[in-house]
């Protein structure tokens, strides 16, 4: 299994509150693409920008599709480019390789948050429970990745149910390279409310400038 597998299970399953958008899913999904290659070898950090490295990337073939499309010239990458570039649409990338392993499946007539006609469903399995085993031991990067991408609703004491009050993992020391990712998604995240927010308020502008005609 690989980190973001683990994100998409803990994004799908019902009891960690409401589902995130797949926007933010997406930015969330990139990034832990990236931690996984940095971790295998398969690509390092040089201050903002990736690298790309002689280890072949993990056995999985979203990951190597990931290493594959590595910018490989100078200049390389920035994180925050490859989380908009290669988050493109990665939800939906994710979401058709739990479907064709059977650990997804989809059932009509309830709450659609992902596609209308449709709800993608988790199969019980242990895949499935070892994320939601990873998410509850309050693995670092797991949990900070599931707070970017805004998966648990707040509670009623301002924290999200896992980590500090502000999401993230409480004292535990990441890697550098693991550190500069997480904070690239949540920057990416920010940023990915903010231009919604923005095109929110102008098209409530437009729909007063036509109720006024």
């Amino acid at each position: 299994m690989t980190t973001p597998r683990d994100l998409m299970f803990v994004a799908l399953d019902p009891a960690s509150g409401r589902p995130p958008g797949q926007g933010e899913l997406s930015l969330g999904l990139a990034g832990a693409e990236l931690i996984d290659l940095v971790d295998a070898g398969a690509a390092e950090l040089d201050g903002d920008h990736i690298v790309p490295a002689g280890v072949d990337a993990p056995d999985d073939a979203l990951l190597r599709a990931a290493a594959s499309v590595l910018v490989r010239e100078v200049p390389y990458e920035s994180v925050d480019d490859w989380l908009w570039r290669r988050g493109r649409d990665l939800f939906s990338a994710y979401q058709a390789a739990l479907e064709e392993e059977g650990l997804l499946t989809r059932q009509r007539g309830r709450r659609l948050p992902f596609r209308a006609g449709s709800e993608p469903t988790l199969v019980d399995s242990p895949e499935r429970r070892r994320a939601a085993g990873r998410l509850t031991a309050e693995e670092p990067v797991l949990t900070a990745l599931v707070a970017a991408v805004l998966i648990h609703d707040e509670s009623a004491d301002g924290s999200d149910g896992f980590g500090g009050s502000d999401g993230s993992a409480e004292s535990v020391d990441l890697p550098d390279g693991v550190e500069a990712v997480l904070a690239a998604v949540g920057d990416a995240e920010l940023e990915l409310a903010a231009v919604r927010q923005r095109r929110d308020v102008e098209q409530a502008a437009f729909d007063n400038i036509w109720r006024g005609v």
